[in-house]
């Protein structure tokens, strides 16, 4: 039943520009299995944390804020990481297509697999799913291993499974300086992205530093200390090699 359904909640945001077409109604789940080096939210990390809400009660308070959407915009369900969540996510989204509202989720991927039960869910998921807004942290395995604490080999057999289940996806990439944006690095990645068949869009996102007092204030060593944010110039030369 659906009233057996909840959710943990980390925050949620009214008029979200930046996570999907149009203006969004932004939820940011709790918890996330990866340790990402440049995390901005590591107060998502924790999975017993967190607002607990049904789907439903999270779709009544989003649709107060329907009329400014548009044509465009909708619900997206962000992290943390959303899939930890997948039964709270596809029921919220369920009841979102009910009502005629746009859905994006934006996901890391990481618990993605082909094995049960997990898969079931997945494709059950995508059926009422607009947009997959897909965070490629780094192409290459073990580099990527390096950053998050963990493979990304399911991630991309995530992308490939999308692309060939015809789902939209926006594709996205943080450039760290030293970590993610050499240029052998970001030619393996546009190689992989010109095999998917359903990408709309690729951003390149600069590598920031804005998030790191949530760092201190968890008393979690900050491990990219003195990594400045990438130029203007490289940013460009990246978008580029990426047709962003």
């Amino acid at each position: 039943m659906e009233s057996e359904i909840t959710g943990r909640i980390h925050s949620m945001e009214s008029f979200g520009s930046a996570d999907g077409p149009g203006v969004r109604f932004v939820v940011f789940m709790q918890g996330c299995d990866m340790r990402c080096m440049y995390c901005h939210n590591p107060d998502t990390w924790e999975k017993r944390s967190g607002t607990e809400m049904t789907p439903r009660s999270v779709l009544e308070r989003a649709l107060r804020f329907r009329r400014y959407w548009g044509q465009k915009g909708g619900i997206t369900v962000s992290g943390g990481e959303a899939l930890l969540q997948i039964d709270f996510v596809t029921e919220l989204f369920r009841l979102a297509k009910e009502e005629g509202v746009g859905t994006a989720l934006d996901t890391s991927g990481g618990p993605f697999t082909e094995e049960p039960p997990f898969f079931e869910k997945f494709t059950e998921l995508i059926k009422y799913t607009d947009l997959f807004i897909l965070d490629i942290k780094q192409i290459d395995d073990e580099r990527h291993r390096l950053l998050t604490g963990c493979s990304n080999q399911n991630i991309l057999q995530m992308a490939r499974f999308l692309s060939d289940s015809g789902k939209d996806m926006w594709i996205r990439h943080v450039l760290v300086p030293g970590y993610t944006d050499s240029p052998e690095q970001l030619a393996c990645l546009r190689r992989f992205l010109d095999t998917l068949e359903t990408v709309q869009r690729v951003e390149i996102l600069p590598y920031h530093t804005l998030g790191v007092f949530k760092w201190k204030e968890s008393g979690i060593p900050y491990r990219l200390e003195g990594v400045e944010p990438p130029t203007e110039e490289s940013l460009a030369a990246a978008r580029k090699m990426l047709g962003c």
